[in-house]
């Protein structure tokens, strides 16, 4: 059965699939049937746009991304090889497959009964984010129920942190009562809390580094278009530094900033066509909830408000989100040379690194100088867990998902596993030790407890902290 569903889902694709599952969710939510079906329509064209524009960007960034690491004459033993091969493996084994089966089961429950508030069904496609730890976990320990129970953990985990950012990310990217929680990039929210309150006392809040405050100094140098350009010709010289002085390094260079202009240019535009799919439930959700409490104002601190999750492409294409993504590539490929100790080698994943930095954007109110100064402490501690992870996530995707390159030592994914507390919550429970698994057990029961009681409080803070960014 299992067999079955998989090749169900890996024939018809997130883009048919999705808009299915969000079709439903309208009906139910008594969305008209004209306006659930074009909402469905607009899911599968965003969805569709996404994955155009990635495909044939990526390629491109990634080889400029190789020419940059080749011209350093560094090697690193644990090479990113991007997440496909990794989703690949997650669908491949008999503990992967068994959460994408009966994890749908269990998002409906834990919604239903009031323990998250975040309907994740809605995204169920990201649902590999969480097998691929549990593949790696049977991997490593041969124990098909502690690695499945490694998955609905970090289910429950991620929900909490999914719902403690809802309101600030439904608010900063503009669609309400949505949020988004994948799993490689949900763990965000921690170090985005955590630091900020440092970087504020570093003056960081009170420098003006948003999309709206380059346009206001630099003009028409402030644009997205124009930074696009910008940022495209840095990394293109950055690429070919050892043949500044040729034609074909100057022609790769002009082509990656036109390229990246473009994608500053069109994706903002698919993600608009991508959220025009959820403002009709979004609004449905609002217009239940005034019924509900007898209020004809939106009630954002509201406890029962509930949120849908979404697929983080429609926050990929942001300004701030998408900048400071960018800026991060050639910073994180430093960092990888410079930290004593580490042996991960950030490739292919790079150009992910937008949909990575989603919640710091929302929580800092879109101060590019924070998500940077973050991104760099948090994606660095990233390297380290993906190293020690190098010899067991390699093993893992070549017994279940595809061939390691020829000449690789050993791979990774930035994007899935370079992920500091998914890897500490992993490796408690691959001890197999009682006292590790209990003690990440009783840390989530103490966020679940302070999260269903303080979430109006939570939220509050969280809203005064972004407004204190310029």
């Amino acid at each position: 059965m299992l067999q079955e569903v998989h090749t169900i889902f890996q024939t018809f694709g997130a883009s048919v699939v999705v808009p299915l599952i969000i079709f439903i969710i309208a009906l139910l939510l008594r969305v008209k049937p004209k306006t659930a079906m074009m909402s469905a329509f607009y899911a599968g064209v965003g969805l569709t746009g996404f994955t155009w524009v990635i495909t044939e960007f990526t390629p491109v960034i990634t080889k400029v991304v190789r020419q940059m690491v080749n011209n350093t004459g560094i090697k690193l033993p644990v090479v990113d090889i991007g997440w496909e091969a990794g989703s690949l493996a997650a669908f491949g084994s008999t503990v992967g497959l068994s959460f994408f089966v009966f994890g749908l089961l269990v998002e409906l429950i834990l919604f239903a009964v009031g323990v998250t508030k975040v309907f994740l069904p809605s995204n169920i496609w990201n649902n590999f984010g969480y097998m691929i730890w549990g593949t790696l976990a049977f991997y490593a320990t041969h124990n098909y129920w502690l690695s499945l129970g490694l998955e609905f953990f970090m289910l429950l985990y991620s929900l909490v942190l999914a719902e403690i950012q809802a309101d600030r990310w439904s608010n900063y990217y503009g669609i309400e009562n949505t949020t988004v929680d994948a799993l490689h990039n949900i763990e965000q929210v921690v170090p985005a809390i955590l630091l900020d309150p440092l970087w504020n006392l570093l003056g960081f809040n009170k420098i003006k580094m948003t999309p709206k405050d380059f346009k206001k100094k630099l003009g028409i140098f402030g644009e997205p278009i124009t930074m696009g350009i910008i940022l495209g010709l840095i990394l293109g010289i950055l690429g070919n530094l050892s043949s500044l002085t040729t034609m074909k390094a100057w022609g790769q260079i002009t082509s990656v900033a036109v390229q990246l202009a473009a994608v500053m240019t069109i994706f903002p535009l698919i993600t608009k066509v991508f959220a025009q799919a959820f403002t009709p439930l979004s609004a449905a959700i609002d217009e239940q909830q005034k019924k509900k409490t007898h209020d004809k104002q939106n009630n954002r601190y509201d406890k029962k408000r509930w949120f849908l999750a979404v697929d983080d492409g429609v926050g990929y294409g942001e300004s701030a989100t998408l900048i400071s993504g960018i800026i991060l590539i050639p910073i994180m490929v430093l960092m990888a040379f410079i930290l004593p100790g580490n042996k991960t080698l950030p490739v292919v994943d790079l150009i992910a690194i937008p949909y990575m930095v989603e919640s710091i954007v929302a929580i800092t109110r879109g101060n590019i100088l924070k998500v940077v100064a973050t991104g760099v402490v948090w994606f660095s501690l990233g390297l380290y867990a993906a190293s020690w992870l190098g010899p067991i996530y390699t093993g893992a995707v070549a017994h279940y998902g595809v061939a390691i390159p020829t000449g690789v030592v050993m791979v990774t994914s930035f994007n899935l596993v370079a992920r500091p507390l998914n890897v500490l919550v992993f490796a408690a429970f691959i001890s197999e030790n009682p006292l590790w698994i209990t003690l990440a057990i009783i840390i989530y029961l103490v966020l679940l407890f302070g999260l269903r009681k303080y979430r109006p409080q939570i939220w509050r803070y969280l809203n005064k902290m972004a407004a204190k960014n310029a």
